[in-house]
This record gives C-alpha cells, structure tokens and sequence, in this order.
C-alpha cells in the first residue's frame, strides 16, 4: 500500500514524473463516537478498495470540526446523520427533502443514500429509577424537577439537542455537561438520573438503561448518509463508488453488533470494519494494526514535534519580545497583557477556532502552541533582564561597549537562568497541552487518551498518558543539562545541602 500524499487537504489523481497517473488521495474523517469512527473506517477500507490512497483521520471532535474541514478540503468524505445536517448545521434554511441536497450542493458537497439505519438522540435512565419514579417517556421528566441530568457538551449546546427538549417538553431542570461515554458509567453509577444516549448506543443494553419515550418528536429524523465533496466524483469515480456501496446495507441490528465489538469487546474498529465489509459486501479489506510499542514511538515523534516546532518558534519571537518589554516598559505592559489574554483562552476553544483558518490536522495545534508559549517566555526575559543590578549595567556602559554588544555579552548571560525557566516552563505546558491537539487530528498521545476514554479502556488511557508524564519529567531533566551548558557557572544555583 503506498503512503499517503504529503500535499494537505483533499486531493486528488496526478501524474508522475513520467506522465503515469497515480492513484488519487482521498480523505476520510470521523467524529469522537465510537460508531462514527467505524464508518469512517469502512469508508476508508472501501475507498482502498476502489483504488485510492485513503486516509481516515479519526476522533476529529465534534460536529462543527468536520463540517469546516469538509468544506475547505481538508477531508474528502465523512459519515453524518440527516438530522444533524437539517437541524444543527444548516439550521435556520430549507432543508427537507430534495432542498438539503440542494443546500449542500450550493456548498459543494453531495450526500449519499441512507446507509440503512436510523441513529436518533434519546434520553435514558437506569431502569430501576425510571420505574420507581414513574417515568416513561421525556414528558415525564417534567414532573421531577430534582432530577439530576448530565448531557454530553455537543448534546447541550446543538439546537436539535437539549434547546429542542428544553423547549418542546418545558423542563424545568439544569443539567450539567460532560463527555458522552462519561456520562453513561455516571448514569450507571447512580450519580447521575439520566443522560443523553444515541439509539445505536451497546451501552444501553450494557448498562441496564430505559429509553424514554420521545412522546411529543422533539427530535428529528437521523438516517446516516455520507457527506463527501462533490468533486470527489470527477477526482477519485472509483473510490467514491466502492464507497457509495454502503448505501442501505447496514441495519440498525447490525451497527449496533460492530458498536458493542469496538466499545464492549474492545475488538479494534479496523478490524470490526473489515470483518463487516468481508461479511456483507465480500470486500476484503486488510485491517492494519500497529503493536503497542510501534504506537507509542508514532505518538512520540508525533508529540515532539508539535512541541518542539512551536516552542522554537516560540523562542525566536518570544525572547525579542521580551528585550523589547524591558527597552520600552509601555511596550512591555501592552506585550505581556496581550499574551496574558491568549493564556485565559480555552486551549479547546482556541483550537476550534484556528480551523477556519488553518484547516485540521498540525497546524491550528502548532500555532495554539505557540501562542500559549509566549507568555512565559516574555515575561521571564523582561523580569529577567530587569533584575540586572545597576551596577553592572554601568560596568559595561564604563567599558565603552556598544549597546548591541552590552545586550549580547552582558545582559543576556545575566539574563539566562530567567530565560531559560520562562522556556522550560512553556515546554512543559506545551507537553500537556499538546494532547489535546488530538482533537483536531494533530496525533500525539492525546489520541490513545480519547480513545481509551471512549472505550472505557485503561490500558490505552495508560498509553497515552503515562508516555506524557515520563516525557514531561525527561524535558524537565534536559533543561537541567541544558542549563549547565548555556548559563555561566557563576549565576548558577548551589546545589542544595544534605
């Protein structure tokens, strides 16, 4: 199987140097649900199957995240429900019937067929509660104003989600947010009444939960379809038709099998896809899996770079700015209250909005980075080029040297273990922070953490979080050394006594 195409976005077929065309690249994402990310891997293993070199960037956040990649051409294709499409993103036009392929052409995408089944939004409690308390349907929830609620974050704030329920039932309840799979293990713990849940969810039979009525239709129609760009037809014809095979082959019944094979039985969804596919469509797929060890080294460079790259940058730009705040103090409050504002900016909401302007994937990751970064960098150069003792500052002044050569062979190295704390101090920030990047596809050890929280799986938790710990203490050791080499030996610290 050939690599994919370094070129970003969605691309398509082009021609070797010697005029023969290669196979044409085509993208596929996928949201953080266990169901999604198995289409998206079907799609992706029909897409190879149809001669494309197809790559699935998987557990890309929520809804509006795909929808902008898709629109740029940073993902060809991706799965979604008609729902979703109607109510949440195109929301406010006309979208029933022929008018959503309408409004999605005058985008320039296409929607295919229903793959066959309907995954709609329910409300579920633990069955022994819902028949304690009476309830059966969502309209009953009015009834019990103390009910603790806790919906997942995407749930509370779509308009087809809690606004909808909120509005057609009146309920008078405030619930709290909370990731989706978390939120089932809080409703089967008893510390919390009742969540949101998908219809195709295996938890619900896992956990024992009742699915309330929705007596009143507060939520719409959710066939799944595939979202794909409507150039793909012309770029990749063959792909897209091994792709567009989905289209009503996949029962209710049987997505709620391949759900509780990935998130019951931690069978890999690559794997369940490709059984799916050999079974029912006689497409032989290879289902390619990493070992542990080869996945965490992956993760590994994949982390380092984001971290690295952004606290270089970070560094080339953060330490002028910082001799800049100490050369004009005016300059230096506006600098350090600027990048003091960037720090109070969710990193999550920071990410998502970096997409409409630098796509998915490394970059909206590396820039987030980088921005968190500055801040300790600018300060700790300022603070520290202002605790020069006068004194020594008039030494060199007395010498007669230049102000550049004060700067280089006075203040810096004076400077330097202040320096030098401000960017170890942005690394390991960038180490944490950098997990999140995951979200927006950026890899990193942030993939595993969100795939073992989906799966309710420690061991991949562990995966990514224990290589994230161990390589926060490791930066923390090479500043250390690092330390030893750039600051001179007499700014050093003494060791401390015994």
């Amino acid at each position: 199987m050939e690599s994919p195409s370094p070129d970003g976005g969605g691309a398509g077929s082009a021609a070797s140097a010697a005029g023969s065309p290669v196979a044409p690249r085509v993208v596929v994402g996928s949201k953080k649900f266990t169901e999604s990310v198995i289409l998206g891997e079907m799609a992706a293993q029909l897409a190879r199957a149809g001669g494309a070199r197809a790559e699935h960037r998987r557990e890309l956040g929520g809804t509006r995240i795909l929808w902008e990649a898709v629109l740029r051409g940073d993902l060809d294709v991706y799965p979604e429900y008609t729902g979703t499409l109607r109510r949440e993103i195109l929301a406010g036009e006309p979208a029933e019937g022929e008018a959503l392929g309408r409004a999605l052409a005058a985008r320039g995408l296409s929607m295919s067929a229903g793959l066959g089944f309907e995954n709609t939004y329910a409300v579920g409690m633990r069955r022994d509660r819902a028949q304690a308390l009476g309830i059966r349907s969502l309209s009953d929830l009015s009834r019990h104003p103390g009910l603790r609620l806790g919906f997942s974050h995407e749930f509370m704030d779509r308009e087809d989600g809690w606004p909808a329920l909120r509005r057609t039932y009146d309920l008078p309840q405030r619930p709290r947010g909370l990731d989706h799979d978390l939120a089932y293990r809080a409703v089967a713990s008893g510390n919390l009444d009742a969540t949101d849940l998908y219809s195709t969810d295996p938890e619900i039979r896992a956990f024992g939960l009742a699915v309330l009525a929705d007596d009143r239709r507060a939520f719409p129609e959710y066939q799944a379809v595939l979202v794909f760009r409507s150039d793909l037809a012309a770029r990749a014809p063959e792909a897209l038709a091994s792709m567009r095979r989905l289209e009503g082959r996949i029962s209710a019944a049987a997505m709620l099998e391949q759900n509780a094979r990935a998130q019951l039985d931690h069978v890999p969804e690559a794997r369940v896809a490709a059984d799916f596919l050999g079974r029912e469509l006689e497409v032989r797929s290879e289902a390619r899996a990493e070992g542990r060890a080869a996945r965490v080294l992956g993760r590994t460079l994949e982390h380092l770079g984001l971290v690295g790259l952004s606290l270089a940058a970070a560094v080339l730009l953060g330490v002028p700015l910082g001799i800049a705040a100490f050369r004009r103090p005016r300059l230096g409050h506006l600098l350090l209250g600027a990048a003091g504002v960037v720090q109070t900016i969710p990193s999550l909401a920071l990410l998502v909005g970096l997409i409409p302007l630098l796509g998915i994937g490394a970059r909206p990751a590396l820039f987030a980075l980088f921005l968190y970064s500055l801040l300790p960098i600018v300060r700790n150069a300022e603070s520290g080029l202002s605790g020069i003792a006068p004194e020594l500052r008039e030494s060199a002044l007395a010498l007669g040297l230049p102000p550049w050569a004060r700067l280089w062979l006075v203040e810096l190295p004076l400077a330097s273990p202040s320096i030098l704390a401000g960017v170890q101090t942005a690394a390991v920030i960038g180490v944490g922070t950098a997990t999140l990047g995951a979200l927006v596809g950026a890899g990193g050890y942030g993939q595993p953490i969100l795939a073992g929280i989906r799966l309710a799986d420690p061991a991949l938790i562990l995966e990514g979080a224990v290589p994230a710990a161990a390589l926060a203490l490791a930066v923390q050791g090479g500043f250390g050394l690092l330390g030893r080499a750039l600051v001179p030996k007499g700014l050093r610290l003494p060791p401390p006594r015994e």
